[in-house]
């Protein structure tokens, strides 16, 4: 089917207290069995692909081919970049055929980021796509120990309602004690926080950072009104398992190999679809 706007999904999720996956992959084995799980548990979707990838020097075929997998879909699914690193990345994204877009100005100021995301906004908009963005910053799990306990970096949520206000953003990554990558020590999430935002800002919210909390904290986060949660660190971590699980056999192909990386997303996926509450959702 056609790739859709994540937007009215978003809205869904938002009404019903469940959350929707925005599972990243880099390459198509990847993409394949996001895909799989999707349509196995009847669920829609984000096939997210990071910024970085519109650089390498064959990003138009690689994004064309994950295209075509993502609509080969019978459930709704949206290409969505992620962590778009300026402006410029995610117009070019758009012009390449993704559906939304995320732009993260979250390392700037409170003005430029506000003043580059309106941007953004208007250009997306104007085509029939979603913007996401964030506000605070979600830090690298390898440092989580520091930032974790200060809360530095946290959204403060009257600059939220205010960002969302000026941008027109559809939806808010937060920051609320989650990292990217593996964490280094036991990650918390602040639940206060988190309802006080929720309270205050209209638009559906976002969890980055997702692999590596627990089963109660997940349940958690969507209760208090988390709508988007970004994976991809459990997924690659389950793929490489199955690898070297496969490796360690005498006679190890590169078939028997790369099947494992499909095969190790499509289980975890489909995993986090039933924790989320995505399963049979697709209208």
């Amino acid at each position: 089917m056609p790739l859709v706007s994540i937007r009215e999904e978003l809205k869904k999720a938002q009404e019903g207290k469940y959350a929707i996956p925005s599972f990243n992959a880099f390459d198509l084995f990847g993409a394949e069995g996001i895909i799989d799980a999707l349509e196995e548990k009847r669920a829609p979707g984000m096939l997210a692909i990071y910024s970085g990838v519109l650089d390498q020097s064959r990003a138009r075929p690689l994004i064309a081919a994950a295209r075509l997998i993502a609509q080969e879909a019978t459930v709704p699914v949206s290409l969505y970049l992620d962590h778009g690193a300026s402006p410029v990345h995610c117009v070019k994204a758009l012009s390449l055929g993704f559906s939304d877009v995320m732009y993260d100005g979250s390392k700037l100021s409170l003005e430029e980021n506000t003043a580059n995301t309106r941007g953004v906004v208007e250009v997306a908009h104007a085509l029939g796509a979603a913007v996401e963005a964030e506000i605070g910053h979600v830090g690298d799990g390898s440092s989580y120990q520091d930032f974790g306990a200060k809360r530095e970096g946290f959204t403060d949520p009257d600059s939220a309602v205010r960002f969302v206000e000026e941008t027109g953003v559809d939806v808010l990554a937060i920051a609320i004690g989650t990292a990217h990558g593996e964490y280094q020590g036991e990650p918390q999430l602040a639940l206060d926080l988190l309802a006080e935002i929720e309270e205050k800002v209209e638009v559906p919210l976002v969890l980055h950072g997702g692999s590596g909390l627990s089963e109660e904290l997940f349940r958690a986060a969507v209760a208090g009104g988390i709508c988007k949660i970004n994976i991809f660190t459990d997924l690659a971590l389950a793929a490489r398992d199955g690898m070297v699980e496969v490796a360690g056999g005498e006679n190890a192909s590169y078939f028997a190999l790369t099947k494992q990386i499909p095969e190790g997303f499509r289980k975890r996926c489909c995993y986090h679809l039933d924790l989320f509450g995505t399963t049979n959702r697709a209208g």
